[in-house]
């Protein structure tokens, strides 16, 4: 189990003095790094082939101390950054690119998800310890603290089943809430130290990354069973789904034991079709539906990869703040959020 991302090895001295709470006390010992698939041959490498592309960061936006999770509502143009060093969710308006609330939450916040259809935001807290605050998006103001297992990261929320998905890092379980009753209804064991959480809306299905295990529990939603197990490349750590072609990105984040890579799971098939090199230490994963792309976020590398969906290459590069870390895409708007950097955090937006 790794308590601690590597991208946070030389700003966590700073998040020490600024929230002590938000070490728990151990350091990684890892190195200072932490379209449908049919349209690509199976377990093929794709390398990355840098062309022309209109990606670029449009605005920069200072948020809390040491961001990490990155949480969208496209129906009210609103992202949600987690400040893992400040204890807090920074609301940015999308139309003007400016913060206009600060929402104190739980101790080390890491994940968030978003239910649309509820306005509500889920923001994982794994140093609490095994915290999920409820924010109302409406008012700003958190309504419920879930008790969940140890060290949750990655949050995953189905609108259509007014569920969410937590991954506990301690426990090797993800906690299954309903949204209805903020309770939590099931638990389900996963593989080692499962990190990133993903959901197809339209096949019901979850799919969680096994950072030390290298691969990706398949969960039904709809019987809270683990159908399938997927090998992928070296410490995956967060999940992307395009629920309109069934395909998950997964982020493998590889040294010491491999290469930065983007697994691309076929979500109908439960294999993995292609593989991806990106940047240095990959980290958070965002997806666009609407224009079939991936954006993945190269911690060492303070760059964004930009994934053609049509043909898992790598169409653009885009330079971004210090250490990238969550990814959050609005596709009504086609605009992505990346979060990064240490104390202070931005977040860097990127224009399409």
């Amino acid at each position: 189990m790794k308590l601690f991302h590597s991208r946070w090895g030389v700003a966590i001295v700073l998040a020490v003095v600024i929230a002590a709470g938000v070490t728990g006390g151990l350091l990684a010992t890892r190195s200072t790094s932490h379209k449908s698939p049919s349209k690509a041959a199976a377990s093929s490498t794709t390398t990355t082939t840098a062309v022309p592309h209109a990606a670029s960061v449009t605005a920069t936006i200072s948020v809390g101390s040491i961001p990490a999770g990155v949480g969208v509502d496209p129906s009210t143009d609103t992202f949600y950054v987690v400040n893992g060093g400040s204890n807090t969710v920074s609301v940015i308006d999308g139309s003007t690119n400016t913060v206009t609330a600060t929402v104190p939450v739980g101790s080390g916040p890491w994940g968030v998800g978003v239910d649309p259809s509820t306005d509500t935001v889920y923001v994982a807290n794994f140093h609490d310890p095994g915290t999920v605050s409820v924010v109302d998006g409406a008012t700003n103001t958190v309504t419920d603290t879930v008790s969940v297992g140890i060290d949750p990261r990655g949050v995953g929320v189905d609108p259509s089943t007014d569920t969410v998905y937590v991954a506990n890092n301690g426990s090797n379980t993800v906690s299954v809430i309903d949204g209805a009753t903020n309770t939590v209804t099931a638990t389900i064991s996963v593989g080692s130290s499962p990190a990133g959480v993903g959901v197809d809306l339209s096949t019901d299905t979850v799919y969680v990354s096994n950072s030390d295990a290298n691969t990706v529990s398949v969960i039904d939603g709809t019987t809270n069973a683990v159908t399938a197990t997927v090998t992928v490349g070296s410490y995956p750590w967060n999940v992307g789904v395009d629920s309109s072609t069934d395909t998950v990105y997964v982020a493998n984040q590889g040294p010491p034991n491999g290469s930065s890579t983007v697994s691309v799971i076929d979500g109908a098939t439960n294999a993995v079709a292609a593989t991806v090199s990106v940047g240095s230490d990959p980290w958070g994963v965002g997806v666009d539906p609407s224009t079939d792309t991936a954006y993945v976020s190269n911690s060492n590398s303070n760059t964004v990869s930009v994934i053609d969906g049509a043909t898992n290459a790598v169409t653009a590069t885009v330079s971004v703040g210090s250490r990238p870390a969550g990814v959050g895409v609005d596709p009504s708007t086609d605009t992505v959020y990346v979060a990064g950097g240490g104390s202070p955090g931005t977040v860097s937006v990127i224009g399409i």
